[in-house]
């Protein structure tokens, strides 16, 4: 559904931001303002999922926390649902769940692969291949765009960094988006954990087999390299795969198919982006705030502090809330309108400090490459149906967008 029911403020006491069918089937935007307002720093209650934990409003104590790795700490886990059940077994062992010198130094070694020059040829592979994608759903004239183009984008260009080999990723797409989320109701346990259970078989085999005969490719990479002076283990190996994996599959897709939604809902802004009036750039970034596909990120405080007049103590599970601090009017003038031309633009969607987003460049590549083919093939594009949302209290995002094209007569190919 597109246009969900506010979920009133008034009936915050008896809401459970862990249910992630409140977060498909509701809109939050009044909830957020009031807590922003008045209770930046709230405790939720505990609930059936768990022990109680703080929720972090406001865009400069969402910074705050993000900032601070020793006093909010990412290793007991980073997602909600993780952190309820008692930690993450990968904790210390994968760069988004590690702090400190072992994070430094494992950011730095997987870094190499993720620079604008080592990716050079990879965004120019992917730009070549999501303009076919694009040419071919606007010739086609109607069709799901969440399936036909943005579910072979991120994932085509993460596997290649991985080497996962072209016969292997039909059947990575088909388990990503269990692991998180789910496109039919409420995600079971047992869907999500059967989901990411494959998807680390999987690649401990693509380990093993690079051990063997390394490639030119993160697993090879990791596989091969010494953090603080020994090598990785092989459950470190796969646990960062899979943090790859999904950290650049499901959140840039999400982006994609929520910043088309919005341009078909915006005419006037898809015709400042088609005439050239905002730059892509400056369009990517306002697309990356107002969809903020990661709905929150989790931390635990490891020591007793206060944070915006609120007594926190070690051990209390700390959420930050993107999807507020993305619409936070003391950061974002008019922050609930869709705006191109917002600038300046300094959204949290990549977070901030030392987690933020790795692969932050190659998404804006793969986004850039989506609406940059867009302006150039589609002179209009409208919904043939209703797009359905995921269900999920991490991710945010639609599984289906159902479109038309018509296709613009001066496009005589790429």
């Amino acid at each position: 559904m597109i246009n969900r029911p506010l979920l009133d403020p008034g009936a915050l006491e008896g809401v459970d931001l862990a249910d992630p069918r409140l977060h498909a089937e509701y809109d939050f935007t009044e909830v957020w303002r009031h807590l922003r307002d008045t209770a930046p720093v709230h405790r939720h209650p505990t609930t059936r999922r768990g022990d109680g934990f703080w929720v972090i409003t406001r865009y400069d104590d969402v910074a705050t926390v993000y900032k601070d790795g020793r006093l909010f700490s990412s290793e007991r886990g980073n997602v909600l649902d993780t952190l309820l059940a008692g930690g993450d077994s990968a904790g210390g062992r994968m760069l988004a769940v590690t702090d400190g010198a072992h994070h430094t130094a494992l950011r730095s070694v997987l870094n190499k692969h993720f620079t604008p020059r080592a990716l050079e040829v990879i965004v120019d592979s992917l730009r070549t291949a999501t303009w076919k994608l694009i040419e071919d759903a606007v010739a086609k004239g109607e069709g799901d765009f969440a399936a036909d183009v943005a579910a072979n984008i991120p994932l085509a260009a993460i596997c290649d960094l991985l080497g996962v080999p072209q016969s292997d990723r039909a059947h990575i797409l088909s388990l990503t988006p269990s692991a998180l989320a789910s496109s039919d109701g409420a995600p079971t346990e047992e869907g999500t954990w059967s989901a990411k259970n494959e998807l680390l078989l999987y690649f401990s085999e693509l380990a093993a087999s690079r051990r063997a005969k390394p490639y030119d490719d993160v697993v090879s990479l990791l596989v091969t390299s010494e953090v603080g002076e020994r090598p990785l283990s092989h459950e470190e190996i796969i646990f960062n795969c899979y943090s790859i994996i999904m950290g650049g599959n499901e959140t840039t897709r999400f982006a994609m198919i929520g910043g088309l939604l919005e341009l078909m809902r915006n005419p006037e802004q898809w015709q400042a982006l088609k005439s050239g009036q905002v730059s892509l750039e400056t369009a990517i970034e306002e697309i990356l705030r107002y969809t903020t596909p990661s709905l929150h990120s989790g931390r635990t405080s490891t020591e007793d502090c206060f944070l915006g007049g609120e007594f926190i103590e070690a051990g209390d599970i700390v959420t930050v809330w993107n999807a507020s601090a993305n619409r936070d009017e003391r950061q974002f003038p008019d922050p609930d309108r869709f705006d191109l031309a917002r600038t300046p633009n300094k959204h949290l969607t990549f977070a901030y400090g030392p987690h933020f987003c790795i692969g932050a460049y190659l998404a804006r590549a793969e986004l850039n490459a989506v609406f940059g083919g867009l302006r150039a093939m589609a002179a209009d594009m409208w919904l043939t149906g209703e797009p359905r949302r995921i269900y999920a209290n991490f991710l945010s995002g639609f599984a289906t967008l159902p479109v038309s094209f018509t296709p613009d007569p001066s496009f005589t190919g790429a």
